[in-house]
């Protein structure tokens, strides 16, 4: 396995998301507010699709790119083209 520059980055995050997950379980035991406990999971829902987004990004970058090699003009041009639909993850 690789590790990138951004996976420090990621282990943050998802350990956040972690943590909110736990705090929504209480949430649900305490018989918390349906308005609170949205928010909540909303807010792991963003932690976690930004851990994956930046993943994708980062791998698409250095494993892809590199794969490509800088002969390939075909090859690079549709590593760039997926770097562009990525943005709609």
């Amino acid at each position: 396995m690789t590790t990138h520059i951004t996976h420090p980055d990621i282990i943050k995050r998802l350990k956040r998301a972690e943590g909110h997950l736990r705090s929504i379980v209480s949430m649900l035991e305490e018989g918390r507010g349906c308005l609170d406990i949205a928010q909540q999971l909303q807010a792991v829902e963003k932690a976690v699709t930004n851990a994956k987004k930046t993943l994708i990004h980062d791998h698409i970058d250095h494993c892809l790119d590199t794969a490509a090699g800088p002969d390939s003009r075909e090859a690079r041009a549709s590593v760039g083209e997926f770097k562009k639909i990525t943005k709609y993850l």
